[in-house]
């Protein structure tokens, strides 16, 4: 019965494994039962402010059990979820805020002095040193709400990598379809110990790990930061079985001196997506023995698009995988590419928040979904990302694609980080920048060399920036409009 939506997952788990650890935060565990009662007072609560089907509730804040509360709470009112990326600023915010209408915005104390920034008439604002208290006075039975599948259950802003971010929903459906493809992809267990330490206003924490272990009646564990021992040491005291992390975020726990020693027994799978993975990335927790699987996906795919299982990870270092079971992809034009990424299935978002042109641009004129990402597929249906159509530059006629040069310099064992761009050039039309975070000595001299052995010459770089670090988005992708602004 689809009466509920998503949001009646947890009262429906907490019906077969009411005493299990939903969730466990700052060594805090919350059972399904308890979880799916404070869910149902928050609900109460958000109905007494006004909340009805269709409107929208924002949430600011680290990951923290209220958020989880707050998404399941919203979804199950039929109203919609707003998660908000806690970095921005206060006109960022409020531009949200503003777009998407929210009528309740519920904050935590980081994000305090943001709220005091906002301008204009706002959200009713609920502080989370407040929450308990107002949660306190809802009644333990939730209003009963008839949900459709096709309902809006949130609006997940774009980073705005690419200009102002834009309001992507997934629908119920779209979220059960992603959840479904995931539990096919990965062998999710009752006994899961999810690490969620990416944040869950991004996708691929919230759809590929956080309602997969809900579904199934695992234990998510919910960090508000990360950092490389904290990591570490909650692997080894939780006996976490499975985690999702950026390139970023793998690329510093390889590079730890804890890492030859980390007792890492525990781990069953490791995914990584929301950028390019260096195979030899790939390769440092393949001999570890870790099952290391990537997937490619995208907020507006709810986000899976194709994955690599762990029986396939092995030998397919690189390799995005294959498209996800009930969904479908193929590049334009078509072949073994590159070319755009096109996508069709019930994961794919219905269209922008109150955004027709948007809507209209990303779509074909036969329904496939524009990812703006560009690909190769070999002769297997393997799926190998090559890198953002707008990031591609064209160089004395030729197209050159970052990513591919990226991959080589992260080979190169003084780098820790890299990013490339395309900037003007009176001969070739443009040339390559790169953008190094060193780990060791070496000079741009040294890595064109390295380069010139491994890739045709124009795609070899001109120039080499040495930095302390890149701007990233709360994804992980670098924000690369900021570079090409400073060269």
């Amino acid at each position: 019965m689809w009466a509920e939506g998503i949001g009646g997952w947890p009262a429906r788990r907490a019906r077969i494994s009411p005493q299990r650890t939903a969730l466990l935060f700052e060594s805090e565990p919350t059972t399904y039962a308890q979880l799916a009662r404070r869910i149902a007072k928050l609900a109460s609560r958000l109905t007494a402010a006004g909340v009805g089907q269709g409107d929208r509730v924002a949430y600011l804040g680290p990951n923290h059990p209220a958020f989880v509360e707050t998404l399941f709470a919203t979804t199950s009112l039929g109203a919609i979820f707003v998660p908000l990326n806690f970095r921005l600023t206060a006109p960022e915010i409020e531009h949200i805020l503003t777009d998407s209408g929210a009528t309740v915005l519920i904050y935590a104390p980081q994000t305090a002095k943001v709220v005091e920034g906002l301008q204009g008439p706002t959200a009713r604002l609920v502080a989370l040193e407040d929450y308990e208290t107002w949660l306190g006075e809802g009644a333990e039975t939730a209003p009963e709400v008839a949900v459709s599948p096709d309902d809006v259950a949130l609006i997940l802003y774009t980073s705005g990598t690419t200009g102002r971010p834009k309001g992507a929903t997934l629908t119920h459906a779209n979220l059960l379809w992603n959840t479904f493809n995931l539990l096919i992809g990965v062998d999710v267990g009752g006994d899961e110990v999810t690490l969620v330490t990416a944040p869950l206003f991004h996708i691929a924490a919230l759809a590929q790990t956080l309602l997969p272990t809900v579904i199934k009646g695992g234990c998510a564990l919910l960090t508000a930061s990360w950092d490389v021992d904290g990591c570490f040491d909650l692997i080894e005291r939780h006996r976490v079985t499975w985690m999702f992390g950026v390139t970023t975020m793998y690329a510093a726990l390889a590079a730890s001196p804890r890492w030859p020693s980390a007792d890492l027994s525990s781990v069953r799978s490791l995914i990584c997506g929301g950028a390019a993975v260096p195979e030899e990335l790939v390769r440092t927790y393949q001999r570890r023995g870790l099952v290391f699987c990537q997937g490619y996906g995208l907020t507006e795919t709810a986000p899976g698009v194709t994955f690599l299982e762990a029986r396939e990870s092995d030998g397919r270092a690189g390799s995005a995988g294959v498209p996800v079971f009930f969904a479908d992809a193929r590049l334009d034009p078509p072949g073994s590419g590159p070319g755009e990424i096109l996508v069709k299935g019930p994961n794919v978002t219905p269209g922008y928040w109150r955004n027709p042109h948007a809507t209209a641009a990303a779509f074909t004129e036969d329904g496939w979904f524009r990812t703006g990402d560009v690909a190769t597929v070999d002769e297997d249906g393997h799926f190998r990302i090559v890198d953002r159509l707008k990031d591609m530059f064209i160089s004395g006629g030729e197209n050159v694609y970052p990513a591919e040069v990226e991959n080589i310099l992260y080979e190169h064992p003084a780098v820790a980080e890299t990013a490339v761009i395309g900037v003007p050039d009176g001969k070739w039309g443009e040339v390559g920048c790169a953008f190094v975070v060193r780990s060791g000595d070496v000079g741009g001299e040294e890595l064109r060399e390295f380069l010139l052995g491994r890739l045709a010459k124009y795609k070899v770089p001109v120039r080499f920036e040495f930095v302390e670090g890149l701007p990233r988005t709360a994804s992980g992708k670098v924000r690369k409009a900021e570079l090409r602004a400073g060269s």
